[in-house]
């Protein structure tokens, strides 16, 4: 294979074409310049608006998320426009940037149309929100309750990624007997119900070996899910946009959980750990019903 020769290639049409992909590639790292710019510069609006919706709604948490959702918007609509004015001053072809981002879109809402569509995505979108939820104040609950740092990294660090891996290959192992859908749906189940032992864990306080405990159950489900989710969202690719496709789907599986876990802290604080873990079992429910009206609807072949 070294030793064989390089294909002749047309070296003016090779030239356009890494044109046209550096051009692709400005226009790209401009929009998402645009994008981060428009939060950096809405922050002042940001807090002025959250106090406003907090006089209205007498509901912080809620007043924050509703304003971090509009300035998301507002960053996307600039980062589009930012894209269009390129576009049109010729800095990136429209082909491309069409067959690039756009036909990867229409492919997946092509395939399995609107409705199935829309599914799928609110499925991807919300299967992880229990455990990305409680994530974000793990670590901090951990030191609340009276455990080291050596103990975190003994336990939660180490113990815990061994368990992560075995729960990974367990979940496949079980995919491959049972089909990937029925794993999916155990992960989710599994995952709710393992954020009920760190209520208990809450009750408990400083007790190393239910720390084991949790963290076993908690990273085992974890990886199984982990597993499943993944072969999900593969199945769901089209192999001529496989790369555009599963970066879409990774991002969204994402997005929400990762929003609302920015406001665990002040949920914490406004109800206590042991509500807040009850609560982040209680966002699984939907994804059960996703996941059913998901199985019922959608083959995964092989």
């Amino acid at each position: 294979t070294l030793l064989s020769p390089e294909p002749e290639v047309n070296k003016k049409v090779h030239e356009d074409r890494k044109r046209d992909y550096l051009g692709l590639m400005l226009t790209f790292a401009l929009s998402i310049s645009g994008f981060i710019a428009s939060f950096y510069l809405t922050s002042d609006w940001a807090g002025q608006a959250r106090l406003q919706l907090l006089n209205v709604f007498n509901n912080g948490p809620m007043s924050a998320v509703g304003v971090e959702l509009v300035r998301l918007v507002l960053a996307t609509m600039v980062a589009v426009i930012i894209a269009r004015v390129l576009i049109l001053m010729g800095w990136a072809q429209k082909s491309i940037v069409h067959r690039s981002y756009v036909e990867p879109v229409q492919d997946f809402f092509k395939r399995y149309g609107l409705s199935m569509a829309l599914l799928l995505l609110s499925l991807i979108g919300l299967y992880r929100i229990s455990d990305i939820v409680l994530g974000v104040v793990a670590n901090i609950f951990y030191q609340d309750m009276g455990f080291t740092k050596p103990e975190i990294a003994t336990v939660v660090k180490t113990f815990g990624l061994f368990m992560t891996i075995v729960g990974g290959f367990l979940g496949g192992i079980l995919a491959l007997r049972f089909g990937v859908m029925r794993i999916l749906f155990l992960g989710a189940v599994l995952s709710a119900l393992t954020n009920l032992l760190f209520m208990l864990l809450a009750q408990m306080g400083n007790d190393i070996w239910m720390l084991y405990i949790v963290i076993s159950a908690d990273n085992l489900s974890g990886g199984m899910a982990s597993a499943a989710f993944i072969a999900f969202l593969s199945s769901l690719t089209n192999i001529s946009f496989t790369a555009v496709q599963y970066a879409i789907f990774s991002s969204l599986m994402t997005l929400l959980p990762k929003i609302l876990g920015g406001y665990s802290g002040t949920m914490v604080e406004s109800i206590g750990y042991e509500q807040f873990f009850l609560m982040t079992a209680l966002m699984g429910v939907p994804v059960l019903l996703l996941v059913f009206l998901a199985a019922r609807r959608f083959r995964i072949d092989g």
